[in-house]
């Protein structure tokens, strides 16, 4: 079985709104527990609890990746700030920085 290679560069990572994404994610993970709590009885009957338990260790674990992606967007602006101010400092006021 022969090697694979790529034929073609892998394309840039996309960039958004990755703070909003994941805390509107992490809403609705924890929006979907508190719906789902008046029914408990309903899903502990069924042998489906873990339903419930899947919601809320949703909403926990988004908070975790709140935190994650908050940092990483704050790194992210230390970076472009530090690479803009070495562009200036080196005399190149104009230069476009890339993130």
């Amino acid at each position: 079985m022969a090697k694979w290679t790529a034929k073609h560069e892998a394309p840039e990572p996309l960039e958004g709104p990755v703070v909003a994404t994941v805390t509107g994610g992490t809403i609705l993970w924890f929006a979907l527990f508190v719906v789902q709590l008046p029914f408990y009885g309903w899903f502990a009957d069924r042998g489906q609890l873990w339903w419930v338990w899947t919601c809320a260790a949703g909403g926990f674990l988004g908070l975790i990746g709140i935190w994650y992606v908050r940092g990483r967007e704050a790194a992210l602006k230390r970076h472009s700030a530090a690479q803009a101010a070495q562009a200036q400092q080196d005399g190149r006021p104009g230069e476009a920085t890339e993130a």
